[in-house]
């Protein structure tokens, strides 16, 4: 009986000590889990040049001081920045109001420091007819835009990052490995008000509102739904470096348009231009495959042959010229520059689709930038439509903390997906019908195009207009 009692006892000590074991593991494993879990008012997932413009731009925001914003990077941090001497081949014409932007958060001042060219005027042709159309604007006081390579603007906007602190805080080599998101799924978790995101380095941050910035094949984007429309252009723009002959003042942005795609010659200093050459995936192949004298050589080609040329058309241009000669001054053709030499290593290409999210907001998440909407290069307005985005949300955003709402509540979320889409898809289809008008020599559709850019170029009043347009 003792022994019973004995034993009785012991085994009760153990269950004790064992119950306490777990209980204690148990609690130290929550408290991991809580020291695991974080909170941010707002994250941005994609430190590109658009996220880290809506970091910069959000934590210069005197409303949301307070608010913990933090901007998620796959890169490295770059210490110090040093453009090299030679120009990279991944270059943006950035336009007035994507300067003015930069420059309210001191971005600007950094990219100047450093490096920039301007556009001062415009050229546009087409090689099956002499129509043609210049921009600038009066006494080519004011640029158009400024030429910028991608990692000089990164650069300047993230020194403008730095300079505001704590407010913003930035994790490089972090992505989100699983985001869930309210509604996107049938778990309890979607529930929450929150979006819930696992990091790379297994911290759980969870946040009001979510911004996806991470390009056009967007995490984001997939994982909350978003759908999207889209065309594959079946083309390739090929990108170099080019040395131009005897030039006085570099500051004219050159275009031609080709059946097999657009050709632009952009200035970055006073001896050298970037090019865009938009064409087939098999020419371009081909291009990427030449000597650098070979290359020069199809270069040249491109912006003076006329082996396209449409007598026809030529012929009924010529007869609104005549009329509108009495009417409005017409302007004088410029010649193009010849280009002499390709900087070594220059020569590369990308291919070019359509890709526009039918909607760029929904409950507690935001698209912008390459995330909601990728178009086709020609008009070189890209990039500027993602700024403009930056500049709309800051807006929104703003607004809406003054008022004590929910960053992430649609209520005023929505209001950004509209005016953004009023801006953006009248320009994705402007350059998607460009795209298709140009890419044929068919005689009529010459005709017609040639007619429209001549009598648009005898307008000053609507060129005026357009430039006015592509600035805002």
């Amino acid at each position: 009986m003792a022994y019973r009692l004995i034993v009785k006892k012991f085994s009760r000590i153990l269950v004790a000590r064992g119950n306490y074991l777990i209980n204690s593991f148990s609690y130290s494993s929550n408290s991991e889990a809580k020291r695991d879990e974080e909170y941010a008012d707002i994250v941005i997932s994609g430190g590109g040049m658009v996220g880290a413009a809506m970091a910069c731009s959000l934590g210069n925001c005197k409303v949301l001081e307070g608010k913990r914003i933090i901007l998620l990077e796959s890169g490295s941090e770059r210490k110090h920045f040093t453009p090299p001497q030679q120009h990279s081949n991944r270059m943006c014409a950035l336009n007035p109001a994507t300067v003015r932007l930069l420059e309210s958060f001191g971005a600007w001042k950094e990219i100047e420091s450093m490096r920039c060219h301007p556009i001062l005027r415009m050229q546009v042709w087409e090689s099956c007819s002499e129509s043609m159309i210049t921009f600038s604007n009066e006494r080519m006081t004011d640029s158009l835009a400024y030429m910028v390579e991608n990692d000089v603007t990164l650069a300047g906007i993230m020194q403008a990052l730095k300079a505001i602190g704590s407010r913003v805080e930035v994790r490089y080599n972090t992505k989100a490995d699983h985001i869930i998101i309210p509604g996107s799924d049938i778990s309890d978790e979607t529930k929450l008000p929150y979006v819930k995101l696992t990091l790379s380095d297994q911290t759980v941050l969870k946040t009001k509102l979510l911004i996806g910035a991470d390009g056009m094949n967007s995490a984001v984007r997939k994982t909350a739904g978003f759908k999207t429309v889209g065309r594959d252009y079946r083309q390739e723009g090929v990108v170099a470096t080019l040395k131009l002959g005897d030039t006085t003042v570099n500051n004219t942005a050159w275009q031609r348009f080709l059946p097999t795609g657009p050709i632009a010659i952009l200035p970055i200093n006073e001896s050298h231009s970037s090019m865009v050459w938009t064409t087939t995936r098999e020419i371009a192949s081909h291009l990427k495959e030449l000597s650098n004298e070979s290359f020069v050589d199809a270069v040249n080609d491109a912006l003076w042959h006329d082996r396209d040329k449409n007598d026809f058309a030529n012929k009924v241009l010529k007869g609104l010229r005549s009329v509108l000669v009495n009417f409005t001054p017409q302007q004088a053709r410029q010649l193009p520059p010849t280009v002499i030499d390709v900087v070594e290593g220059s020569v590369a290409s990308f291919p070019l689709s359509l890709v526009h999210s039918t909607q760029y907001v929904k409950p507690r998440v935001v698209l912008i930038g390459d995330a909601a909407h990728r178009i086709h290069p020609l008009a070189g307005q890209g990039v500027n439509l993602g700024f403009g985005d930056v500049e709309c949300l800051t807006s929104i955003l703003r607004q809406a903390a003054k008022n004590g709402a929910d960053p992430g509540s649609l209520t005023h979320l929505l209001q950004y997906e509209t005016d953004r889409q009023r801006k953006n898809v009248p320009v994705m289809f402007a350059t998607d019908g460009l795209q298709r008008l140009y890419g044929t020599a068919s005689t009529p559709l010459v005709i017609l195009r040639s007619l429209g850019l001549h009598a648009t170029h005898s307008m000053p009043f609507l060129k005026k207009r357009i430039i006015e347009k592509a600035s805002i």
